[in-house]
């Protein structure tokens, strides 16, 4: 196939969808006889993912890989920030963690003005030149794919951060990417924040943008020809696109913006599954395939009410597991919890839910924080130890005499090497993904659902998903414009 450019999906703000708009170009361009990849420098997320090498990257970049066709790399998404508070986070470098980093001291380290000289940073067991790295890791994809889908980071306009920036524009002129700026209609605003995002760039940097996609219309599209023609106007950047807003197209999602949007409460004539709402809740993904369950309503609730009369709960991953213990034991939701179980509900806890779900939970490095141990809620006969060794890896298991499959990232050993540990209704796993396994909905929703055909299967339901959203994207982006844009030797 012809040797494209890569195309970067810039944004003029966090969530305007580009994660999901490179998710449907790499399905086009594998639909259209081309070996694609997904890259993004660098990541903030706490939902992440296992690759088959036993490696950590953003879950966004995992499901493009999917979408794709290809396994997932530590190269799609070189750098990793996991959020533990509002102030600190997890470095993840080339899929392995290197150490925790106060946002400040992370972006503070002294620089040159000169956007040649890389960011780095010291005092997390070594010094790190973070741009050398992500280069490193796209250029090693580039050699093995065509073309590389980028995607950027929030808004490309955050002009106080430009000397620091690994993942927008001066990514991509290192790459030699065209870039396409997404701007999100449903917001507002879309003329001012396109048109401001372009305009505050240096003039190296606005010639890389060569296109324009106004995201997440609601209406009549008609009723935008105007608008398009005058945003075209006054940018001097071709519209490549208008794409309505996707109501009925499921594709996981990482931000934690997607979890905010998610159902709160209890509803009457369903199997009303209770997630506890963590404040350091990850891996929120898990819970996807039982959201499609017609039967089931899942909800995200703190309401110790609605917890009690829920016909499941479930404890779900954490980034922080002692501090969240702490809060359910001052909210009153773990008392809720075990009323409830003794009452007859199911209980299951996933990763560090698991982890809670036990007899302790320790933390005698204070890789967490200053708490140094707690009880957990004695559901499960094991003891936790918080290490510094991350597990990170893909897992099959059985399950009611099938195959299965998940992937496991912790941190933490439990003494006890079972994955998978039942007791009386209670489950714990260190299994992500556990919940995607038709044989454990089954075990989960039997005697509580009505029988029915079985569901279609996750894998082939997102396969189909893939399918749809890019039939979506083809519809309303000019893809020929596209790869006219991307054959360009300028």
């Amino acid at each position: 196939m012809k040797r494209l450019s890569p195309v970067m999906l810039a944004g003029t703000g966090s969530d305007v969808g580009k994660s999901v708009l490179a998710t449907a170009l790499c399905r086009i361009f594998r639909q259209d006889g081309y070996q694609p990849a997904p890259f993004k420098a660098q990541n903030m997320a706490l939902n992440s993912y296992a690759t088959p090498e036993g490696l950590e990257i953003g879950r966004a970049q995992a499901v493009q890989a999917e979408a794709a066709g290809i396994p997932c790399h530590t190269d799609m998404n070189p750098l990793l920030l996991k959020p533990q508070s509002d102030h600190t986070s997890q470095v993840v470098l080339n899929g392995r963690p290197i150490g925790n980093r106060d946002a400040y001291d992370f972006w503070r380290a002294p620089r040159s003005p000169r956007e040649d000289i890389p960011p780095t940073t010291e005092g997390l067991g070594g010094r790190f030149d973070f741009r050398q790295a992500v280069c490193d890791a796209f250029d090693r994809l580039a050699a093995r794919y065509n073309p590389i889908v980028m995607e950027g980071a929030g808004s490309i306009a955050e002009i106080n951060l430009r000397h620091h920036d690994l993942v927008n524009l001066p990514m991509a002129r290192h790459a030699g990417a065209k870039v396409i700026l997404v701007g999100d209609i449903d917001r507002g605003g879309v003329f001012a924040s396109v048109y401001g995002s372009i305009a505050l760039q240096q003039e190296e940097d606005r010639r890389l943008i060569r296109g324009i996609i106004v995201n997440k219309f609601r209406g009549d599209l008609r009723l935008f020809d105007d608008g398009r023609r005058m945003l075209e106007d006054i940018c001097g950047v071709p519209v490549l696109g208008v794409v309505p807003y996707m109501r009925d197209i499921h594709i996981e999602e990482e931000d934690s913006v997607s979890l905010e949007q998610k159902r709160r409460q209890w509803a009457e004539g369903k199997v009303n599954i209770a997630v506890v709402l963590l404040r350091h809740i990850s891996n929120f993904t898990d819970f996807d395939r039982l959201e499609r369950d017609p039967q089931v309503n899942l909800f995200y609730t703190n309401n110790t009410s609605d917890i009690l009369r829920a016909d499941i709960i479930i404890l779900p991953g954490t980034k922080a597991t002692l501090d969240d213990l702490l809060e359910l034991r001052r909210n009153g939701c773990a008392q809720a919890i075990l009323q409830a179980h003794r009452d007859g509900r199911m209980v299951v806890g996933i990763c560090g839910g698991y982890q809670m779900l036990g007899l302790t939970v320790s933390d005698p490095d204070g890789l967490e924080g200053n708490i140094s141990t707690l009880p957990g809620l004695g559901l499960l006969p094991i003891h936790t130890t918080i290490t510094p060794t991350k597990t990170t890896r893909q897992v099959t298991f059985q399950f009611a005499g099938q195959t299965c499959r998940g992937y496991e990232i912790h941190q933490g050993v439990s003494d006890t090497d079972q994955a998978i540990m039942q007791g009386d209704r209670c489950i714990g796993t260190y299994i992500h993904g556990f919940l995607d396994n038709a044989p454990v909905v089954g075990h989960l929703l039997a005697g509580k659902a009505d029988s029915h055909a079985p569901m279609q299967s996750y894998a082939d339901f997102k396969e189909e998903q893939y399918d749809r959203l890019a039939a979506h994207v083809r519809q309303h982006v000019d893809i020929d414009r596209l790869y006219q844009i991307m054959s360009a030797d300028d």
